[in-house]
């Protein structure tokens, strides 16, 4: 490979989130990677860090065009003045939220969802109604292990106070990416019950090699009309803490409505590498594909670890994104009939093997037989985390009985 994806890196003491907030020796749960950044965005951070000067920065055109020449092989056509500049896709959706909802309206998420969604909806006093998606455990194909029930879907949308709909495209944390008629039929009913749908796409770039993603925005023009989608380069490369994402609506009125809320939420002020780090991202498709590859890899010798070594565990179909959902069910015995099972198991593997997997109860009541583990490293480390999970599950077997 031209590109090092296999250097173990230490992050420690770098006020790193993942490696420096606890004290894990496996924190496989932030989303975020252990590979070095693509060499353009790191050269392109080093020419802006070597001038001396950080002062404040503007948005300009330049960053619009990588957007605009990125999304046009998803077969999405955007111009400059359907896109604003944003610090991220979460606090894009905040300043959503506030926009075109009020205090005890509805906001629609499918379950298990991205945990932050339950956050950022109830921190600003509105409702989450959920819309549970369909699992089928027998499922070995990633088009039925999850689904949406468009009949509980359409009574949701229903109810007048439902006013939003924040859609996970690819999914989190199932690694589903919905197709194209998924996707129509969400917007049919969305516009048939006047429901605004806001669709995440930070992970739209992390698919199986030879596969691609359907961006919402790219629909039907009248179907896509009602719907904001938020984009960003931090999950695909590795530079969340850059603080860059773009919002797209061909809606002019919601465009104008958003441009004013994102000004009064001061979420629209780059940071003074953002700009050129973003560029250089889009400029970076060979890394990115070397990169697809490398997780495509992984997410294989995950599951053919489970399947020799820890045959409880059971890896759910996906094929997207480097977060896999791993179904526990399997160890839930009578001790946790009652209880949240998803997190004793994480907080067991934690204390006894140091290895931190998010619960999924974080995700939804519906995620609670669940794990989340992430699998973006080099596969030295990876393999040194599966086997401590397969310690971990043996004292765990052990100890109740199981």
């Amino acid at each position: 490979m031209k590109y090092n994806f296999d250097s173990i890196i230490d992050r420690k003491n770098t006020n790193s989130l993942k490696w420096d907030l606890f004290d894990d020796d496996y924190p496989m749960w932030v989303a975020d990677m252990d590979f070095y950044a693509a060499p353009f965005i790191y050269e392109s951070v080093n020419r802006k860090a070597k001038h001396g000067v950080y002062a404040y920065s503007f948005v300009n055109d330049e960053i619009f065009d990588s957007y605009i020449n990125w999304w046009e092989k998803y077969g999405l056509a955007m111009k400059r003045d359907e896109l604003l500049f944003a610090t991220g896709v979460m606090p894009s959706i905040t300043s959503i939220i506030r926009a075109f909802t009020d205090v005890g309206d509805n906001v629609l998420i499918q379950t298990p969802v991205y945990h932050v969604f339950f956050y950022v909806i109830e921190d600003n006093d509105r409702n989450v109604v959920e819309n549970p998606l369909i699992y089928d455990s027998a499922s070995h194909d990633v088009e039925t292990a999850y689904s949406i029930d468009f009949d509980d879907l359409e009574e949701k949308f229903k109810d007048p106070k439902t006013k939003l709909m924040l859609l996970c495209n690819p999914h989190n944390p199932i690694g589903r990416i919905w197709d194209e008629k998924t996707l129509e039929k969400i917007a049919i009913l969305a516009n048939k019950y006047d429901v605004l749908v806001v669709s995440d796409e930070i992970h739209c770039d992390l698919t199986d090699p030879n596969l691609t993603y359907v961006p919402f925005a790219s629909l039907d023009e009248d179907l896509a009309n009602n719907s904001i989608t938020c984009i960003s380069p931090s999950k695909t490369f590795n530079i969340a803490g850059l603080q860059s994402s773009a919002v797209f609506t061909r809606n002019k009125e919601l465009y104008e409505i958003l441009e004013k809320q994102l000004s009064v939420d001061c979420f629209n002020h780059p940071n003074i590498f953002s700009i050129d780090a973003t560029i250089a991202a889009y400029k970076s498709e060979d890394w990115l594909n070397e990169l697809r590859e490398v997780l495509f890899e992984n997410k294989m010798i995950v599951d053919e670890f489970l399947k020799s070594e820890i045959p409880e565990i059971r890896l759910v179909p996906a094929n997207a994104t480097y977060l896999l959902w791993l179904d526990c069910s399997k160890l839930r015995g009578e001790n946790f009939e009652n209880c949240e099972f998803s997190t004793s198991l994480s907080e067991f593997l934690r204390e006894n093997v140091s290895l931190f997997l998010s619960p999924g109860i974080q995700f939804g009541k519906n995620g609670d037989n669940f794990l989340r583990m992430n699998i973006a490293y080099p596969q030295d480390l990876l393999l040194e985390g599966l086997n401590a999970l397969k310690t971990g599950i043996e004292k765990f077997k052990k100890e109740n009985n199981i």
